[in-house]
């Protein structure tokens, strides 16, 4: 089975967490530029002309798509990268993915997600390292 993490994040923490994501072999993902508010609500600005209240904060939304057991690793990344400890840190939404095909090739579910050096491929690579204890 498949998964899709949606991440909204601070802008100025998006190269800090894609290059985590990349050290851990995350490689695929897709960026957007969002605009929203949380609890807060926004934030209220004071300038020369009085206050006023900005109700939709510029953030970054991530969407990687990826194998189950790999989900939890990717999220504690993410979490640990991004956290600022201030009100708008963001949040991660995790929703199952039915299918996936890769349109060039047509390959579908798992084979469709792989990458030369991806988290997955790292694993297997790990595993066949592994000597054996006679």
């Amino acid at each position: 089975m498949t998964k899709k993490i949606e991440a909204i994040i601070r802008e100025e923490k998006l190269n800090d967490v894609k290059d985590a994501l990349r050290k851990i072999g995350i490689v695929g993902m897709n960026v957007f530029e969002v605009r929203g508010h949380g609890r807060q609500g926004g934030i209220v600005l004071t300038g020369r002309s009085g206050t006023y209240r900005v109700d939709l904060l510029p953030r970054v939304q991530i969407n990687i798509v990826l194998s189950d057991h790999n989900v939890e690793k990717t999220v504690e990344t993410i979490c640990q990268v991004a956290q600022t400890g201030n009100i708008g840190d963001g949040l991660i939404f995790i929703y199952p993915v039915e299918e996936v095909i890769r349109i060039r090739t047509g390959e579908r579910g798992r084979e469709a997600l792989m990458y030369a050096d991806d988290i997955d491929a790292r694993s297997t690579a790990a595993v066949s390292a592994k000597p054996e204890v006679a």
